[in-house]
């Protein structure tokens, strides 16, 4: 059996309807047809305003892209240590 993959604004509307409306999560899950846990996601994700969900996503982006870097010059340096390259003052 394939996941049902919702789009990002039926998430989000999903949110609304337990944070502004007060339904409560196990009530709107059950009419949504959705697990309570996949809306208590959904809520950590999209209870935030808009602009700050893209600051956290730009925050992650330049994570991974810093240890991706950290990981190459890591991986640089080991192999100029261990062909003797490296100058250890």
């Amino acid at each position: 059996m394939s996941r049902q993959r919702y789009s990002e604004e039926f998430k989000i509307e999903a949110v609304k309807q337990v944070t502004e409306r007060g339904h409560p999560v196990t009530e709107m899950a059950a009419r949504l047809g959705v697990s309570g846990y996949s809306l208590y996601q959904w809520m950590k994700r999209y209870a935030k305003p808009a602009e700050q969900r893209q600051q956290d996503a730009d925050l992650q982006a330049e994570n991974r892209r810093l240890k991706a870097e950290l990981k190459r010059v890591s991986e640089e340096r080991d192999i100029l240590h261990s062909t003797g390259q490296c100058n250890s003052g």
